[in-house]
This record gives C-alpha cells, structure tokens and sequence, in this order.
C-alpha cells in the first residue's frame, strides 16, 4: 500500500499537519477467538515528538500474518489491535534526543508488538531505535516487504549460526522468501549452498540462480533423500549449518500428507548435520528425544531456535515471561 507518491514532500507534510484526525486499520477478534474482523478507525492526529521517537510519513506497509497466539502468551491482548508493522516511509519530525535520523530521511523498520500505531496508516510514531536507513536504489515496496525477512535470515546466519566463508550450508524451502534472503547473505559470506525445493517452479527458480547453488533437492514427490544428497555433497562430513522450515517429529503415521511429503525428520536433520554444526530450526514445539540429544553431543553440534520477533520480545516484557 502506498501513500503520497504525486504531491511534493513539503505539501504533503503541510496537508498531514492540517488534518485533525486520520484513519488507522485494525483487527477485532471475535468473542469465540475464531474469527478477525478489519476496521478503519479514526485517530487524532499525532503530538509533538518529543525524546527518542520518530515521526513517520508511510510510504509503504507490509502485512505479515498476525499472531494472535504470541499477543495471547505475552498477555498483550486488546480489544483492537493495528495491523502492519513493516513499513518505510520518510522522517516528517524528530524528537530532541534522536540521533540518527533527521526529517525528510528515508528509513524503514519494523514496528514493536506494543505499539499503538498501525502501520496501515499515513503517519505514524516510532522509536528510533526500531528504524534504519532505506539505501538510495530499494524501492519503498521493496524495503516493506523485505525487512522482515531480511532481519530472520540475518539472525539466523550472523546470530545463531556465525556463517563465515567456506561453511556448508543447508537452506530447507530455498524458493521461500526466508530461504531466497538466507540463499544470497550464504553466498555473500563465501559459503556452500544446498538447499530443498517444494515443486517443479521452486526447483527451476532455484537452479536459475547466481551465483548457483551446490545442490538443489527436489522433495515434491517425496522421494528424495535430503539427509544422503548433503551427505553425498559433503564427502560424508555434513553439512555446517542448517536453517529448516520445519521438521516432522513423529512418524509417517501421525503426521499430515502434505508435511509428511516436504519436510524432512529430526532424525535426517541430526543425520546430515556435521562435526561443530549448528542447526537453526523454525519449529517452535521441537522436542528431542535422548538418543537424539545423544547423536548431537557426539558431534558437538547445537540447536537454535528462530524467532522473529525475538528482539521485541526482550524489548517489551524483558524477564516478565522466561
């Protein structure tokens, strides 16, 4: 969604300034917690900034899906709830203790669970320290929907993982928009990428690629064998680092078709995994048996968990819910 692409900032900015109220867009949960309903709700128009907080113009919003569950864990339910978080616009105002933005800045960032500001609306407030610099040449739709992303491969990689030239690495669902961000930040690191395809347009795409990946494996109809492709790819040794998008637990038994048919077991995981490697996983409900636990300290090897909005969560209830 965009805003303001044919007046003038400065006109722009005069408009905003004039009009008392603006409109936001929110979501109601329904008594029964089954069902979202969307709404506009009109929102006076925003104070004077003052401190660390940033006054926003909105060019772009990115709609991720909202976890209703997460809100419900961390007690931070509401009657109302914005909608959008990632968004990139252009700096309209800026309080008298921030540092690295002035107006007319072009930034994009990632709103905190607690605000109260939908990104789905034409001026919002945020912390400074939940904005960067948008480069000159990414476009404002560009910036939206790639922030997020952007900053779960990072730390999946940087973070969890300490990617560095010469790693073997794993990227599970390449084609995705995780797995596609992880793909080129591997590269750029010098690594060696293997990585899973869902189907025969994620396969094509993935193998299009430059610079081309060591590997691509084709899961969609099942029969691939992920953990002896890296093995092979590997001379036997594993691979450094995994990044997975998710793993099945049980057996064929009790486990659905379709995840059944693409995702690999913890036991392949665990298999294909190297001396020293670290497994990053997205599967928050991982549960490791003791031969499981066992195999992984034979090897030296560690489990990570992603979570993306592990950085908010220290920010908003630090040590109220751990």
């Amino acid at each position: 969604m965009l805003y303001g692409q044919i007046c003038p900032l400065d006109k722009q900015r005069k408009t905003l300034e004039r009009r008392g109220t603006m409109k936001g867009l929110y979501f109601q949960k329904s008594s029964t917690n089954e069902e979202i309903t969307f709404v506009f709700q009109e929102r006076e128009n925003l104070p004077i900034t003052e401190d660390n907080y940033v006054k926003l113009q909105v060019k772009a919003c990115a709609l991720s899906q909202i976890n209703t569950k997460l809100l419900a864990e961390m007690k931070m339910e509401k009657e109302f709830f914005p909608v959008g978080r990632e968004i990139a616009g252009i700096v309209l105002d800026v309080g008298n203790k921030v540092s690295f933005f002035q107006p007319d800045d072009e930034v994009v960032g990632i709103l905190p669970l607690d605000s109260e500001d939908p990104g789905l609306c034409e001026v919002v407030r945020v912390h400074e320290h939940y904005l960067v610099h948008k480069p000159e040449k990414v476009t404002w739709t560009e910036a939206a929907g790639t922030i997020r992303d952007g900053v779960r491969a990072y730390t999946a990689l940087h973070y969890l993982s300490h990617l560095s030239s010469g790693k073997s690495v794993l990227i599970m669902d390449g084609a995705s928009a995780l797995g596609m961000i992880a793909i080129q930040l591997a590269h750029h690191r010098g690594a060696k990428v293997i990585s899973t395809a869902g189907s025969l347009e994620d396969k094509q795409c993935l193998e299009r690629l430059r610079p081309s990946l060591a590997r691509v494996i084709d899961v969609s109809n099942g029969k691939a064998h992920v953990a002896e492709s890296c093995l092979e790819e590997t001379g036997g040794l594993g691979v450094d680092i995994v990044l997975d998008a998710g793993v099945r637990l049980y057996s064929k038994d009790d486990e659905p078709a379709v995840k059944l048919q693409l995702l690999p077991h913890k036991h392949d995981i665990i298999t294909l995994l190297g001396v020293g490697g670290h497994w990053v996983t997205t599967e928050e409900n991982l549960q490791l048996d003791p031969p499981d636990s066992h195999c992984l300290f034979l090897k030296g090897a560690t489990v990570a968990f992603l979570n993306d909005e592990v950085w908010n969560l220290s920010n908003v209830q630090q040590g109220k819910y751990l």
